[in-house]
């Protein structure tokens, strides 16, 4: 499997809160039967985490990757950001102030929980008009999917990749949120499921009781395709595949 959202990098956001900690939760994705994980730190949040491209940042990276290979822990770590969409955010992409996933045209982006559909719309429509990709974190907890779903067939066919959390599937962020992910799921609107993982007692990196959930429900072949086949190709920066995008409506 390839987790593409987690919350790794120690001490910068909400997530790892120590160097141990991140190498703990490498420990537990491995365990897992991940091989490869993208460190995605919250960016360009106002007032809150900027984590704009940086030595410091690439600095960082680099010592996780040391203290893994230490440790003897068989995973791949790749750079990503989960960017905080602002009206700025196709001038970074341009800029190169963050980082896209891997260092190809995809980017993981997110958006306030309550934000406008037209805003959502308007800035994707923005990044992806210069060439930029865009990864959707979570849709499914954003309230205007959950009023209008079919907002994310209308990203899907747009181009744009929406990444569910497990944890929204697994139901641990209430029964509306996991009705929603379902759907997307049964309508073939979702690219790929990723942790999302913010340390090692909530929100872990731990990715089998997600692989039982999608194989046992929708089978072998798409549940690979969300946990390792369209992961592998937004890394490399390949067109996503899956299945024919069904209207909600």
């Amino acid at each position: 499997m390839i987790d593409i959202h987690s919350h790794i990098l120690p001490g910068i956001d909400d997530g790892s809160d120590s160097m141990e900690t991140s190498v703990e939760m490498l420990l537990t994705s491995a365990r897992s039967g991940v091989k490869t994980i993208v460190a995605t730190p919250h960016c360009n949040i106002p007032d809150e985490f900027g984590n704009y491209a940086s030595e410091k940042l690439d600095m960082l990276f680099d010592q996780l990757e040391s203290e893994a290979e230490k440790a003897g822990i068989p995973i791949k770590i790749m750079k990503g950001m989960e960017i905080f969409a602002t009206d700025d955010l196709p001038q970074l992409l341009r800029d190169g102030r963050v980082w896209t996933l891997n260092g190809t045209n995809y980017f993981l982006t997110e958006f306030d929980f309550e934000e406008e559909p037209d805003y959502c719309s308007e800035i994707l429509r923005r990044c992806a008009s210069m060439g930029f990709c865009p990864i959707i974190a979570h849709p499914e907890r954003y309230r205007c999917i959950q009023e209008d779903p079919q907002l994310a067939f209308n990203w899907c066919i747009s181009g744009y990749g929406l990444q569910l959390n497990k944890a929204s599937l697994l139901g641990k962020f209430g029964r509306e949120t996991q009705e929603i992910a379902e759907l997307l799921v049964d309508h073939g609107l979702a690219a790929c499921v990723a942790s999302d993982a913010h340390g090692v007692i909530r929100r872990t990196t731990f990715m089998g009781g997600i692989k039982e959930y999608l194989t046992d429900n929708f089978g072998e072949q798409y549940a690979m395709l969300l946990l390792s086949e369209n992961p592998s190709r937004i890394l490399e920066g390949k067109r996503l595949l899956g299945l024919e995008p069904i209207p909600i409506y």
